[in-house]
C-alpha cells in the first residue's frame, strides 16, 4: 500500500514538473486504445466465422456506448467537484497570501517599533553573550549592532542603586554607567523570556534613561534636606532668641512688680506701671512670633483633654474685663444650658483664640461692649463662639486679608491701635488645625461679630450633668435696670430660667413699674449712677422680696446701701446668679457677702520652705531671691550647675535637705538638664529622700519640656515668672512634699 502512495505521489508530480509529456503521454494511449479495439471489432465482424448479428451488435453497441455515457458523466462530476475543490483551495491560498503579507507588515511594524524606541533593549544567553540589542542600545553603546552581537559587552557601573523583585521574577533595579556621552541612570527590568519552542531561556534586560528624573528627585531631596536644615536652624534660633529675650524680660517685668509693692509717689508709679506694662506688652508679641513660628514648622500639638466650657468662657472674660472696664465697656459671656459640663479638646489653644478676638473686640472698640456667646453648632458635637463688639468694624475688601500674615484693615488702623498682624492668622490656622471654622461678619462703623465653630465633644464623665442648679422661675417677675451688652444677656438668661423679664434703662419708668405687681427680685446696675442705683433700691424695698446690685471689680468694695441685699460682680457668673436667685429672701450669700481685705504679699506661708535656686543671670537671681523671701521661703542662690550640684550634695549629706530646687536649663559648666540627671541619679544610688525639682525655663517648645521630664525634672516654670502661679505652686508644695504639676 505504501509502495503504491508513493508510486502515485511520483507520478503526480511528474505530471506538476512535465505536463506537455503527460498530456502527450496520455493522449497516445488513448488513442491507441480507441483504435486498437475499433480494428479489432470491424476485422472480427468482417470474418466468415465471425457469426457476427447486427441485432447483438446493435444491442453491444448501445451497452457499451451507455457504458462510455456513464463513464463520461461521472468524469464531468469529478471534474465539477475538482474544480470546486479547486476554486476553494484558491481562496483559501488567496487568504492566506493576504494573511502571510499582513504577519510580515506587523512584523516589520512591531520591528521597527522596537528598533526605534527611546527604552534600551539587549538579550543575553546563558553565557551572557548579546543575541540581540536594540538601536537604542548600540546608539547608547556607541557600537554597530554586528561588533555587539556575541560579545560579553556591558557598561560599567558608577552606581547601584536599589534592587526589588515582583512577583513574576522581573527584577528592578537602578544603575549609574558611563557612556560615550557621559554618565547615565538607567532603570532596568530583567526577566527571562522564551523566543522559540525547544530553546533555552533569554535574559531580557530593557532599561529607560531616568537621569532627568533621577537629578530632579535628588535636587529635590536635597532641597528638602535643606529646607528641613534651615527650619531646625529657625527654630534652634527663636527658642535662643526667646531665652535670651525672656531672660531680661523676666528682669523687667519682675522687678517692676516689686517696685510696685513698694511705696512709691503717684509720679514713680506711673513709671513703674509702664515699665511692667511695656514688658508684658513685648512678651506678648514674643508669643505671638513663638506661636507662628510652630505653625509653620508643624509642631502645633494639640491636646484631647476634658475641660469645663463655661467655667473656661467665663474665666476669659473676668481676665480681659479689667481692660474692658480701663476703657469703660462692658464685657459679658452667655454659655447656651444646652452644652454639656465638659467637653474634650485643646482648652489652652481655645483659650488663646478667644482671648485674641475677645482682645482685638476690646482693642477696637471704644463705646459700647463685648459679648462672647457660645452656643450649639450645625453639626453634632459642634459649638460655636461668638465674639461681638460694638467697635469700628471691618471694611469687606478688607475682611479677608486681615487673616494673612503681618497684615491689618489698613494702614491707618495699625497706626491707631498697633500690633503685628499675626493674632488672627494665628487663631485662624490653629482653629483649622482642630477641625473647625472662623468667620468674620462686619460692617464699618457697626461692630464687628467673629465665629469660630469647632467640633468638642461631650466629656464621657460628663454626660447627662449640668453646669449648675438652675432656678425654676416659671410665673415670677424680675425688674433689670440695666442697659448695654451685659443686660441683654442677663434678660435672655432669666427668659431661659422661665421669669418674665422687664428690662428697663430709664430710672424713672423702672421707679413707676414698682408698684404694679410683686416682683421676685430687682437687680439694679451700679453703672447707671451710684446715687440712682441706691434710690432705687430703697424703693424697692416693698415690692421686691430679692434687691441685688451689679458692681465692677473696681467698685466692689464701695459702700453699697442696705436697701440691697446682695451684689454681683461683672461680668456676671451664670452659677452665681443662678444661687443668688435661689436664696430665700433677706438673706445674704456667703459666696456673694462682701470678700475679706486680702493678705499682703509679705505674710509669711503655713511653713517656710528651704529652697535652692540654681540661676546664672544676676538680675534673675536676685529676683527669685526677693520673691521667694517676701513669700517667707529660706532661699539659697547657685551660679552654675555644677555649684548647685554641690550645693544639694552638702545639704543631702547634712541631713537638710533642700524642699525644692528651681533649676534654669541653660548655664555655664553643667547645665540644668545634666545636673538633674545627677541629682536623680545620685538619688536613685543611696536611695534618699527625692528632692522636687522644677525647670526654670525661656524656652516653650514642646522639645524642651520633653528633655526636663526626661532628665527627671516634675514640671516647668515660663520665664517670665508668674508670681501667683510660683506662690501657688510653693504652697501646694508645702503642703503636700511634692509638687503637683
Amino acid at each position: 500500500m505504501g509502495r503504491t502512495f508513493r508510486i502515485r505521489v511520483r507520478m503526480r508530480r511528474f505530471r506538476r514538473q512535465h505536463p506537455r509529456i503527460a498530456f502527450t503521454i496520455r493522449s497516445f494511449m488513448i488513442f491507441s486504445a480507441t483504435f486498437g479495439g475499433a480494428y479489432g471489432f470491424v476485422s472480427g465482424s468482417r470474418s466468415e466465422n465471425s457469426g457476427y448479428d447486427p441485432n447483438a451488435f446493435a444491442i453491444g453497441a448501445s451497452f457499451l456506448f451507455a457504458l462510455a455515457c456513464l463513464g463520461l458523466a461521472t468524469l464531468s462530476m469529478r471534474l465539477r467537484f475538482v474544480n470546486k475543490r479547486m476554486r476553494t483551495l484558491a481562496a483559501h491560498n488567496e487568504a492566506l497570501i493576504d494573511r502571510n503579507w499582513e504577519l510580515k507588515e506587523a512584523e516589520e511594524r512591531a520591528r521597527s517599533l522596537f528598533e526605534q524606541q527611546g527604552d534600551l533593549i539587549v538579550l543575553r544567553d546563558h553565557q551572557g553573550r548579546i543575541t540581540y540589542a536594540n538601536d537604542a542600545y548600540c546608539t547608547l553603546a556607541g557600537q554597530a549592532r554586528g561588533a555587539l552581537v556575541g560579545t560579553r559587552f556591558d557598561f560599567d557601573v558608577l552606581e547601584q542603586g536599589d534592587s526589588a523583585r515582583e512577583s513574576n521574577g522581573t527584577r528592578i533595579h537602578d544603575q549609574k554607567i558611563t557612556t560615550p556621552h557621559g554618565a547615565r541612570w538607567i532603570a532596568w527590568r530583567e526577566g527571562y523570556v522564551r523566543l522559540d519552542a525547544g530553546q533555552a531561556a533569554e535574559l531580557q534586560s530593557v532599561g529607560r534613561d531616568v537621569t532627568d528624573r533621577t537629578e530632579t528627585e535628588r535636587a529635590l531631596s536635597e532641597a528638602r534636606d535643606q529646607a528641613d536644615a534651615a527650619n531646625r536652624a529657625k527654630s534652634r534660633f527663636l527658642a535662643m532668641a526667646s531665652h535670651e529675650i525672656r531672660t531680661p524680660l523676666n528682669g523687667i517685668i519682675g522687678m517692676g512688680g516689686l517696685l510696685l509693692d513698694t511705696h512709691l509717689t503717684p509720679e514713680q508709679a506711673t513709671y513703674a506701671r509702664a515699665v511692667k506694662t511695656s514688658g508684658e506688652a513685648l512678651m506678648a508679641l514674643i508669643e505671638e512670633l513663638l506661636d507662628y513660628s510652630k505653625i509653620e514648622a508643624g509642631k502645633l500639638d494639640l491636646e484631647q483633654r476634658p475641660f469645663a466650657l463655661s467655667t473656661l468662657i467665663e474665666e476669659i472674660t473676668e481676665l480681659l474685663a479689667p481692660r474692658a472696664q480701663a476703657k469703660q465697656l462692658e464685657i459679658a459671656a452667655y454659655v447656651d444650658e444646652r452644652l454639656p459640663l465638659e467637653v474634650v479638646g485643646d482648652a489652652a489653644r481655645l483659650r488663646q483664640v478667644l482671648l485674641n478676638l475677645a482682645g482685638n473686640a476690646i482693642k477696637f472698640t471704644t463705646s459700647g461692649g463685648v459679648a462672647l456667646i457660645v452656643e450649639p453648632g450645625i453639626w453634632p458635637n459642634e459649638i460655636s463662639f461668638l465674639v461681638r463688639d460694638t467697635g469700628i468694624g471691618i471694611a469687606p475688601e478688607a475682611q479677608q486679608r486681615i487673616f494673612r500674615e503681618f497684615e491689618q484693615a489698613d494702614e491707618r488702623v495699625a497706626r491707631t491701635y498697633g500690633g503685628t498682624g499675626l493674632g488672627l492668622a494665628i487663631s485662624e490656622r490653629i482653629v483649622k488645625r482642630m477641625g473647625g471654622r472662623i468667620t468674620l461678619t462686619s460692617e464699618p462703623g457697626k461692630g464687628a461679630t467673629f465665629g469660630v465653630a469647632v467640633p468638642l465633644a461631650p466629656s464621657q464623665g460628663a454626660t447627662g450633668q449640668t453646669t449648675f442648679p438652675s432656678p425654676d422661675l416659671t410665673g415670677k417677675s424680675i425688674l433689670l435696670m440695666a442697659e448695654g451688652i451685659e443686660a441683654s444677656l442677663i434678660a435672655r438668661r432669666l427668659e431661659r430660667w422661665g421669669g418674665q423679664t422687664c428690662l428697663i434703662s430709664d430710672a424713672s419708668v423702672a421707679e413707676a413699674l414698682l408698684p404694679e405687681r410683686s416682683w421676685h427680685a430687682v437687680l439694679v446696675d451700679r453703672a447707671l449712677g451710684a446715687t440712682v442705683a441706691d434710690h432705687l433700691g430703697e424703693a424697692a424695698r416693698t415690692h421686691a422680696a430679692q434687691r441685688l446690685v451689679l458692681l465692677t471689680s473696681s467698685s466692689r468694695h464701695e459702700k453699697i446701701s442696705p436697701a440691697f441685699t446682695g451684689f454681683l460682680v461683672k461680668p456676671l457668673r451664670a452659677a452665681s446668679l443662678a444661687a443668688r436667685l435661689a436664696l430665700a429672701p433677706e438673706i445674704a450669700s456667703p459666696d456673694l457677702a462682701p470678700e475679706p481685705p486680702a493678705e499682703t504679699a509679705g505674710s509669711a506661708p503655713a511653713k517656710a520652705l528651704s529652697i535652692l535656686v540654681a540661676e546664672d543671670n544676676e538680675i534673675n537671681a536676685l529676683l527669685m531671691r526677693s520673691l521667694l523671701t517676701k513669700l517667707g521661703h529660706r532661699v539659697v542662690i547657685a551660679v552654675h550647675g555644677e555649684a548647685a550640684l554641690e550645693s544639694w550634695l552638702a545639704a543631702s549629706t547634712a541631713g537638710t535637705p533642700y524642699d525644692l530646687v528651681l533649676m534654669d536649663i541653660q548655664m555655664p559648666q553643667l547645665d540644668g538638664i545634666e545636673a538633674t540627671k545627677r541629682i536623680r541619679a545620685h538619688e536613685a544610688t543611696t536611695g534618699g529622700h527625692h528632692t522636687p525639682i522644677l525647670a526654670l525655663t525661656a524656652n516653650t517648645l514642646v522639645e524642651d519640656r520633653y528633655a526636663c521630664f526626661e532628665a527627671g525634672m516634675n514640671g516647668f516654670l515660663i520665664k517670665p515668672l508668674d508670681r501667683e502661679k510660683l506662690d501657688e505652686a510653693l504652697a501646694g508644695l508645702a503642703a503636700s512634699r511634692q509638687l503637683a504639676i
